[in-house]
């Protein structure tokens, strides 16, 4: 029989991917879709039909078994945008449109659970995970059970059968304290039944089978187990390669997501802050709406390509930008009418392109001061993930912004962390 392979799928904001490895770690193949842009409705608004998830998911899936025919898949994880939730029924029949990210319209919530919770937990804020429950819930006014699912619970529901699932990191931002490994008990005080809370497990945990009828339309005469997976920025750092505290790695995609290895976690919801369990390790940081989003706004991915070669890193353009897509930030401030600052712009685009660039990294290098501030160990060596990784010119404006040293990641894609999740998973039904 053939050796198993193990799998991960990452749902970012822009498309979704899947990686295979094999035992030892290495790629075995591939595949990419594109998504569409979230549905923007009115200001501050951020959403998306799940069933476009659902398609890219067996998209890839499809195109993944199609490079897999010596080694078979034997364990699936997912990953998906942190905060991205939706309310479905017990069959995970989506009751509306998921609640993106950075979807800010849940302030009266936020202001309710602000008088219960602690300052410091995840779950404060209107972008975070619980306010959008508290908003979907008043909003739809469900009858019967209804679940509350982040983007990679919902996935995972889809491919086994099996809905109200999370693990460590989704849930965090819904009120769930990984370190002691349950619910907070203040969520009561909110009034909502908690049957709708998914059951919580460890990254990697194998969950049930893959679905027959996906098996058999996929090919796959093994039976393929489906594990709990992790947040998209999680999975990056997995799939970077950092291991040591002081390691930290930038994800340089559509928003900007700094991370880094601390041997103890640290909150601080004030500016946006929190900690992802790894282990028996914390991985500290936050996430920007600054990033390659902002850059796309302005430029095609063709023009980008053109300024980005006459930048000139040596040559700083003194424009003080804080590059955003729409008012609204949640690291390293966490204010939610913070208004881009992209004036005054110059006649030449390659000047505001780079002008662009310098405002993101002075962003990166303001979160890892913050983190410091916080008590996490100072940067030792930054890995980068994401688009922006590729950019020379913009690599070196962050290297002056940082003075660190900054290291190519193991692997460029969130989905090869999430692979090694599956791989845990495959290996602990195995032992």
């Amino acid at each position: 029989m053939a050796a198993l392979c193990a799998a991960g799928i990452d749902l970012g904001t822009s498309g979704c991917r899947a990686v295979a490895i094999d035992r030892g770690g290495g790629v075995l193949a591939e595949a990419a879709v594109a998504l569409p842009p979230p549905e923007r409705p009115a200001p501050g608004y951020s959403e998306q039909t799940p069933a476009l998830w659902w398609q890219a998911v067996q998209r890839v899936l499809a195109d993944l078994s199609e490079g897999l025919r010596d080694c078979p898949i034997g364990a699936l994880a997912v990953d998906g945008t942190s905060s991205t939730l939706l309310l479905c029924d017990p069959s995970g029949t989506p009751l509306a449109p998921a609640l993106m990210y950075d979807d800010a319209r849940s302030r009266a919530e936020a202001a309710r659970i602000a008088r219960l919770a602690p300052p410091d937990s995840p779950a404060r804020g209107a972008s975070a995970s619980l306010a959008k429950v508290l908003y979907l819930l008043g909003t739809l006014q469900p009858r019967g059970r209804v679940l509350a699912l982040h983007q990679a619970d919902w996935v995972l529901g889809q491919l086994c059968g099996r809905f109200g699932v999370s693990d460590w990191n989704n849930a965090l931002k819904l009120g769930y304290e990984p370190a002691a490994e349950r619910w907070e008990p203040w969520l009561w005080g909110l009034g909502f039944d908690p049957s709708l809370l998914p059951q919580v497990l460890p990254p990697g945990c194998a969950v049930a089978g893959l679905r027959p009828e996906l098996a058999r339309g996929y090919g796959w005469a093994e039976e393929v187990l489906i594990c709990t997976g992790t947040t998209d920025s999680t999975a990056a750092v997995m799939a970077a390669g950092a291991a040591e505290a002081g390691d930290a790695v930038t994800s340089l995609g559509s928003t900007l997501v700094v991370k880094l290895l601390s041997e103890r976690p640290i909150a601080d919801a004030e500016h946006g802050v929190y900690s992802h369990r790894l282990g028996d390790r914390w991985l500290v940081g936050g996430a920007s709406n600054s990033g390659g989003g902002v850059l796309r706004a302005f430029f095609s991915e063709s023009e980008i390509d053109d300024l980005s070669r006459q930048l000139r890193p040596e040559e700083p353009t003194g424009l003080d930008y804080y590059p955003l897509r729409a008012p609204g930030e949640r690291f390293p401030r966490n204010h939610p009418d913070l208004q881009p600052r992209l004036q005054p712009r110059p006649a030449e685009d390659w000047r505001f392109f780079q002008g662009l660039l310098e405002g993101i990294a002075r962003i990166e290098a303001e979160g890892y001061t913050l983190l410091g501030r916080l008590g996490a160990p100072a940067p030792t060596r930054i890995y980068s993930l994401g688009g922006g990784a590729k950019n020379a010119g913009w690599t070196r404006i962050r290297e002056r912004a940082l003075g660190v040293p900054l290291w190519p990641a193991r692997h460029p894609q969130a989905a090869y962390g999430t692979a090694l999740l599956a791989l845990r998973g495959l290996a602990g039904t195995e032992g």
